[in-house]
């Protein structure tokens, strides 16, 4: 076995490890000195070098740029309506307080999907802090079924960015990830975020901080009817054009239907039209103003940036793998050590989300890796598990050095061996309930 271009690939990913760990460089700028190594390690010219990084960014923006955008958009405009705590208030007071868990861990799961997790999850914690009070029972009873549903829908259901920059870079049909996600998620959801809560509940008791005075907001809360309706119609849009494409039935639609499913099916078209309906309806028709929106848009569309680049980044790393055949290289190693494209994909973010701690790089990373790995035979089913393997495994253990770790532990008032105990923990649980969930699917689909 030849090995100058798989040495090539492993000394890429030190350096990558090596810059965000060591030298605590920005994951974007790290990703693309990785990329410039694996270059010249594998001896390719200046010229090819740059125009490798020029097309693998181009070809990874060209599509992710405008999703993550409307996404980022969508959710500050759900946030800023206080849309996300009225899903919550109103899945408590209809399913009752001895439900509660089963309340938060939904809305959890809906509400992560326009809006960061860390972001839904600091909006949503005084809620968790008053079931505490009312029912004296552990918070980690309240707050863990609430991050198991926040955590899964953030990598599992388009469009948030993690999973929607793999299927980019994976070339998988985002209706697809987004229908498979929703069914791998619901067993990792009940696994991790309710039975395992219940378990460690128990054993741990943690009380609410003191209770502080919130700020009121003169507006109207928005009904659970148009919450709802906003996350879910561009999540029915793409998913209906998707089952549109794969299923003969509606080829007997008339032409200008199809045309328009067409439009509003695709992601841009999906996320433009819950952008005008969220902007009306959660905005404009609960009496804010046209300048307080555009102020809200500008401030909600600050971190997609970072995740844009990072995610350019990831697809330059693709790039170069492909340009220097490193990629052929490893995926005839792969092959030869017999392991499983769906197993690679899986334990290549578990490394490296475990050394480096961000799920997103662990993500992008990962899926760079197994893109060049890709036969052309490869149906959209395939790819969209392909998403979710590499989804699961990013998601294992978050530990000391991701910032969700921390967050949990300030927000819930847990020592580290706690936030271990439970929060670490569940993240174990996810990564692995869902790894297995996408195997069974694997088999049943393919």
């Amino acid at each position: 076995m030849e090995t100058p271009l798989l040495f090539a690939v492993l000394f890429g990913i030190s350096v990558l490890l090596l810059l965000i760990l060591r030298f605590k460089f920005p994951a974007f700028v790290a990703l693309l000195i990785s990329s410039i190594v694996v270059g010249m390690v594998s001896g390719l010219g200046v010229e090819t070098i740059m125009k490798t990084l020029q097309t693998g960014m181009g070809n990874t923006l060209g599509f992710v740029a405008i999703v993550v955008g409307l996404g980022t958009l969508l959710g500050g405009i759900l946030e800023h309506s206080g849309g996300a705590t009225a899903m919550a208030q109103a899945l408590l007071e209809r399913m009752g307080e001895q439900r509660a868990s089963w309340a938060m861990l939904i809305a959890g799961f809906f509400i992560a999907i326009p809006v960061f997790f860390d972001v839904a999850f600091i909006v949503l914690v005084p809620l968790v802090y008053s079931l505490q009070r009312k029912t004296g029972k552990s918070l980690l009873l309240y707050a863990l079924p609430l991050l198991a549903g926040l955590a899964i829908t953030h990598a599992f259901v388009p469009p948030t960015p993690g999973p929607v920059a793999v299927a980019e870079i994976l070339g998988a049909s985002l209706g697809w990830v987004i229908l498979l996600g929703i069914v791998v998620g619901l067993p990792t959801a009940w696994m991790a975020g309710l039975v395992y809560t219940v378990f460690i509940s128990k054993k741990i008791h943690i009380a609410a901080p003191a209770l502080v005075e919130q700020e009121k907001s003169n507006h109207a809360v928005p009904s659970l009817s148009i919450v709802f309706g906003v996350i879910g119609l561009p999540l029915g849009l793409i998913v209906l054009q998707t089952l549109v494409q794969h299923m003969d039935a509606f080829l007997m639609l008339p032409a200008t239907v199809l045309y328009c499913l067409g439009i509003l099916g695709h992601p841009f078209g999906a996320l433009l039209l819950a952008n005008i309906v969220a902007w009306y309806y959660l905005g404009i028709k609960r009496g804010v103003s046209s300048k307080k929106m555009l102020e809200l848009s500008y401030q909600s569309m600050t971190p997609a940036g970072i995740i844009i680049l990072l995610t350019g980044a990831g697809g330059t790393f693709k790039q170069m793998l492909i340009t220097t055949q490193a990629g052929q290289q490893l995926a005839e190693w792969v092959a030869a050590q017999g392991i499983p494209l769906l197993g690679f994909a899986f334990l290549a973010a578990v490394l490296i989300r475990l050394l480096q701690g961000s799920a997103t790089v662990a993500m992008i990373t990962a899926a760079g890796l197994t893109a060049p790995l890709m036969t052309t035979n490869i149906d959209a089913i395939e790819k969209a598990l392909l998403v979710l393997a590499i989804a699961a495994g990013a998601s294992i253990l978050s530990h000391v050095n991701d910032s969700g770790f921390w967050l949990v532990s300030k927000y819930l008032g847990m020592s580290e061996k706690e936030t271990f105990r439970s929060w670490s923990i569940m993240t174990l649980w996810i990564a692995v309930v869902g790894f297995f969930s996408v195997c069974v699917l694997y088999v049943v689909l393919l």
